[in-house]
């Protein structure tokens, strides 16, 4: 199996490019990574975001330790941005967009991820507006595909959540983008989150992880790794017990033929934690999974 490792567990933690590419190659043995928007914001003006884009670019290059992709974040998560209900909002968020895009490709990568956004309540709601709100997000990833495409782009990445206010939040809701989307300019995949998947207060019979991996797999670019508890998305590193074991990874993987596809591990924590107890915990948590999954 392939682990690599979403930026994630940094953020507003290690902050200096050449510490956190050594972090990650000495200390947690991962060359492969997932750059996160948290750690610099697409908004950020080119011209003065390319000197730091630049230094995490040629930290992570020396220290031998591949940027695969880059990632939308938790800053980024929280806006609506191509489901909102004003189009002056769907508009921003398509140049907000266009944004991640170049700087994906400053950082020497040609793949990006994201979730694409959540809808207002009532428009989630009702079914008119929201085959509206869907068929309006079709049209602007595939301008964004084609933006990419002239930009050097090679791949998009789209993660699907379990929130019905949300595309895709099923199995059945992701094949079906995916279907939707097999015009673009350029791959659009799907990337499925352990911890999305096994939802079960939303997915009810569907928060079953060989599902959906038998259902997306043909579509599948990435896969998200996380600890939890199947009651809240709670993105906990290996050290806590929970109901996703080593033992279960590589099972639904293997089974499935998807051991081919790199598994980043995205662990979030309360601000208030101690730094080093966290180091700590993401250490032992790449140990385990190296030692039962690449073993």
């Amino acid at each position: 199996m392939n682990i690599g490792l979403n930026l994630s567990f940094a953020v507003k933690r290690w902050l200096d490019p050449a510490k956190l590419a050594s972090i990650c190659s000495e200390e947690l043995h991962c060359k492969h990574v997932q750059f996160t928007w948290d750690l610099i914001d697409p908004w950020w003006p080119k011209g003065m975001r390319e000197p730091i884009v630049r230094e995490y670019r040629e930290s992570f290059s020396r220290e031998g330790v591949f940027i695969d992709a880059s990632f939308g974040g938790l800053a980024s998560y929280t806006y609506a941005h191509l489901l909102a209900p004003a189009k002056a909002q769907r508009d921003i968020a398509q140049l907000f967009f266009q944004n991640a895009i170049d700087l994906t490709l400053e950082l020497g990568t040609k793949t990006i991820g994201t979730p694409v956004g959540g809808m207002d309540y009532s428009d989630a709601r009702d079914q008119e507006r929201r085959q509206e709100r869907y068929k309006d997000l079709i049209e602007r990833l595939l301008a964004l595909a084609e933006y990419g495409k002239k930009a050097g782009l090679e791949e998009i990445q789209i993660e699907a959540t379990p929130l019905m206010t949300e595309f895709p939040h099923s199995p059945a809701a992701s094949v079906k983008l995916m279907e939707d989307l097999k015009a673009s300019a350029i791959p659009c995949k799907l990337l499925i989150d352990w911890g999305h998947a096994l939802f079960q207060p939303l997915l009810k019979e569907e928060a079953d992880i060989f599902l959906w991996f038998k259902e997306c797999g043909p579509f599948i670019g990435a896969i998200h790794l996380q600890q939890t508890d199947g009651i809240l998305d709670r993105h906990w590193d290996f050290t806590r017990e929970g109901i996703v074991t080593t033992a279960f990874i590589k099972s639904a993987t293997e089974s499935l033929g998807l051991s081919h596809i790199r598994q980043y591990v995205e662990v979030m924590t309360a601000f208030e934690e101690e730094d080093d107890a966290v180091l700590d915990r993401m250490k032992k948590t790449m140990e385990i999974l190296h030692k039962d999954l690449e073993g």
